[in-house]
């Protein structure tokens, strides 16, 4: 355990760009606050990572009020406060609107925008007491500029909307020293994509190509370690977000 330094909670923590970021911030020294779904996951997780004392595993779902209740009281109980979060968590369908079910609807807006919400009013009210803080929002290149090539309505509905909310939320949150911004990813090589699906997805950016994981990272580090800079989107998207 290690206290007096930084505490970051990241959602979705288990696999893909959430387990990347909480790789790079355990090797920075941080204290890191895991959550996903099922401890398995995260057990998972932790043994890759060399089972580190400083990496608190805390499962539930992130749709749930009580999870990031939950989070933030054995985040404080371990480490005395969180400096960061990370709402990394979310999920990616995409179709034609005409082909969205209610179960799609659904899982979307629990994962992606309850997912968002509640962790962040949690953090919220821990940050105006501590009078410091970052949070960072995991987006999309999407929400920015939408593609034909990809009929998303309701990622781009909820993603679009993060990106506004953490605009607002910048402006809300200044006036206690929290800095809000958004990482908006284009096309990631993570689990989420099958490598067979690269070679498509790779003409979807001016770069013409998919991105990795420490790009993101990259990004949010950046912004974390920045005390002057609030209410940014930055597209990591190989310039997708800029046209075509």
């Amino acid at each position: 355990m290690t206290i007096g330094k930084r505490t970051v909670v990241i959602t979705g923590a288990s696999s893909g760009m959430g387990f990347a970021l909480a790789e790079a911030y355990l090797q920075r020294g941080y204290n890191v606050v895991g959550n996903a779904r099922t401890i398995e996951r995260l057990r998972a997780a932790a043994e890759k990572l060399g089972n580190p004392e400083n990496f608190l595993l805390v499962e539930g779902d992130i749709a749930l009020p009580e999870t990031s209740k939950k989070i933030f009281e054995k985040a404080i109980a371990k480490f005395k406060r969180v400096d960061i979060l990370v709402n990394n968590a979310g999920i990616f369908v995409a179709k034609p609107i005409t082909n969205y079910t209610t179960e799609d609807l659904d899982s979307l807006i629990n994962t992606n925008l309850k997912g968002f919400f509640y962790p962040t009013q949690a953090a919220a009210a821990h940050m105006i007491e501590n009078k410091d803080g970052h949070i960072v929002n995991i987006t999309a290149a999407l929400g920015m500029q939408p593609s034909a090539a990809v009929p998303a309505t309701i990622p781009v509905m909820v993603k679009g909307g993060l990106n506004q909310v953490t605009k607002s939320l910048a402006v809300e949150l200044a006036k206690h020293n929290i800095k809000v911004n958004a990482v908006a990813p284009g096309v990631i090589a993570t689990p989420l994509h099958s490598p067979d699906k690269h070679a498509f997805l790779s003409t979807l950016n001016p770069l013409g190509k998919v991105g990795d994981v420490d790009q993101i990272v990259d990004a949010v580090l950046y912004l974390t370690a920045s005390n002057f800079t609030t209410g940014a989107i930055i597209p990591v998207d190989g310039g997708a977000a800029a046209g075509r």
